[in-house]
């Protein structure tokens, strides 16, 4: 959500923190900010807004500073607004502090500083955070800091500086991603790697409760008790070039078309087509406690919890494992049971997400093994989990995510044949099932190539205001993704429901004004999706179908027909969300609406 970045070295400070707002962009934010010590003290300037704004507010002033912090915010604390954006300062002007997170303590830490005679005068929780650190200043920042954070209650990464400590940043971390850059006689933090992966690839992650004190040529970590800490750096492997919109004219049209090659990406190394299996690296230290697994839990939040939908359907189709799928946000409020024999498999793309870390921490505090489904290499949950497996889709930068989710639906395929083999599955059935994922990034390109056609579909309906989105068995999960995507970026009310679940509800809602798209593949409860779909026109209801290539009866029933290729019926999620997610997109488009960065939502839910 919210987004850092902090620079001290030898260039110019402002340039750089302007560049990093704007990689951070994606995340979602409504306000920007940042704050720059100059020869004659502290300056800041923030506006509510994009960061465009920002720059104007700084177009016709000159800064020479070479130490500097900046901020995107996405209001949790106080509307946004101009003195609600960060950095926050204090009431003498020398500490300026940027946040993300929540502090959940902050009324009583501000009712004990305004009868000490502070006067705050914002309405965020991070203000106290400066109130704080000055109260506790006695000449070294990062011992203020420290103190002040010991009466804190809640999450945060934070970055910090002093106009009476002209030669640091000092940043901290509980709960919400926080890294620092290395560079030459310079350094850098951020609460995401792109926003300084121009300047540096080399990287290290701090962990919760730690902080990380940056001069221009060096940095230092330690615990907020102060032990030290030695952490390693670590190269990131994605270029800047990956981060580009590579000639399309949003991310999230670019990340659609990207889906064949990340897919490939996701499966390159892993199959072992002689024998019918897989190899997941992240998972061989696990083998033996895998195989006495009775029972799984999937945990995720928002598309990822969809991935995990489909995850359900496979492993107990083809591993023969009792699921459960829980939100990851009522998981960690429930009292479980989890036992030794549990398995946990925890999804998440940023891996910051804060529902899906806390319920990963509850279970494995109850004894489960846990697993995590990450994209980004180094996270907290890739840290923390017992093992895992990475899907490797590359940055993703839209905020509504498209190749996450398939290639999560890819690692979860994996995951299905490894511990199917491990039980049940033959090596005949493995190779099958190997065989059709390898077809899979093809015939997803023959899908992207008929674009057109989608677009023309949504040039037909992009103006109605409601939308029902119907599937079944392992499609319905699909359904359910369909209805959020385009809720999410093209703001229409849409709905997913399980097609027979239709005529116990929702059926009283159609009419001419609400079309339904219905994913009708040529599977095993195709007559049964017919059956709900005579019953949508019969209302004269307008069906937008997804159907299998070779189906010569169905555009005889519906509207519109969007074909995809066949694949065995439980890959097909594969295929059947990428007309959905195109018609999501094209339909926003035309309703002009900020595509890559839809209001009210963050990339990264790091608050609760």
């Amino acid at each position: 959500m919210c987004g850092i970045v902090g620079y001290i070295g030898q260039q110019k400070a402002t340039p750089i923190l302007l560049e990093g707002l704007k990689r951070l962009e994606y995340r979602g934010y409504d306000s920007a900010g940042i704050a720059l010590l100059e020869d004659e003290g502290l300056k800041h300037e923030k506006s509510a807004g994009k960061v465009h704004m920002l720059e104007r507010l700084l177009a016709n002033r000159t800064f020479t500073s070479h130490i500097g912090i900046a901020h995107t915010r996405w209001a949790t604390h106080g509307e946004p607004t101009d003195l609600n954006a960060h950095p926050q300062l204090d009431d003498t002007g020398n500490i300026a502090v940027v946040h993300n997170g929540i502090i959940e303590n902050y009324r009583a830490l501000r009712e004990v500083l305004e009868r000490e005679g502070h006067n705050l005068v914002s309405d965020t929780d991070t203000e106290v955070i400066a109130y704080l650190i000055n109260m506790y200043y006695n000449g070294d920042l990062t011992e203020a800091v420290r103190m002040a954070l010991s009466q804190v209650e809640g999450t945060y990464a934070i970055a910090v500086i002093d106009s009476r400590s002209p030669d640091k940043i000092v940043a901290a971390r509980n709960g919400a991603p926080l890294l620092l850059g290395q560079g030459q006689g310079e350094n850098f933090v951020a609460s995401d790697v792109a926003a300084i992966l121009r300047h540096t690839n080399k990287v290290a992650y701090i962990e919760d409760k730690e902080i990380v004190t940056l001069t221009a040529d060096n940095y230092h970590i330690s615990t907020i008790e102060n032990v030290e800490i030695s952490r390693k750096v670590e190269e990131i492997n994605w270029s800047l070039e990956m981060i580009e919109k590579a000639g399309h004219d949003h991310f999230m049209h670019k990340e659609i078309h990207e889906q064949p090659e990340t897919l490939r990406n996701a499966t390159r190394g892993r199959l072992n087509i002689e024998e019918g299996t897989v190899r997941l690296n992240g998972l061989t230290d696990h083998l033996e406690d895998l195989s006495r697994i009775k029972r799984v839990i999937i945990t995720a939040c928002g598309t990822s919890w969809h991935a995990a939908l489909i995850g359900e359907y496979l492993l107990e189709e083809y591993a023969q494992i009792p699921v459960e799928v829980e939100y990851a946000s009522e998981f960690r409020y429930r009292s479980p049971i989890i036992d030794e024999n549990t398995l946990v498999l925890v999804i998440s793309q940023s891996g910051e997400t804060a529902d899906t870390l806390a319920a990963m921490r509850e279970a494995r505090r109850k004894g489960a093994k846990a697993l995590g489904i990450v994209n980004v290499v180094g996270s907290t949950i890739a840290r923390e989990s017992d093992g895992g497996v990475y899907i490797h889709a590359g940055p993703e930068i839209g905020v509504a995510s498209t190749k996450a989710f398939t290639s999560q639906i890819m690692v979860l395929s994996l995951i299905t044949i490894l511990l199917g083999r491990m039980r049940n599955i033959s090596a005949n059935m493995g190779k099958e099932m190997i065989e059709a994922l390898e077809s899979i990034p093809e015939k997803i390109q023959q899908i992207l190539d008929n674009e057109i056609q989608i677009k023309e579909i949504a040039e037909t309906y992009y103006k109605s205001n409601n939308f029902l989105y119907l599937g079944r068995g392992v499609n319905f999960p699909v359904a359910l993704e369909g209805a959020l995507k385009l809720k999410e970026i093209s703001y229409i009310h849409a709905e997913g429901y399980p097609a027979a679940e239709m005529k116990h509800g929702p059926i009283a809602l159609i009419d001419e004004k609400m079309p339904a798209v219905v994913i009708a593949t040529k599977d095993s409860i195709y007559d049964k999706v017919m059956s709900n779909i005579a019953q949508v026109r019969a209302r004269n209801g307008r069906v937008i179908a997804i159907a299998t290539e070779g189906d010569a009866e169905i555009a005889n029933h519906v509207n519109h027909v969007i074909f995809i290729p066949q694949i065995k019926q439980c890959f097909s999620p594969l295929l059947s969300v990428i007309p959905l997610q195109l018609l999501a997109y094209h339909m926003a488009v035309l309703r002009k609406c900020n595509i890559d960065q839809p209001r009210n939502l963050a990339k990264s839910v790091t608050v609760e």
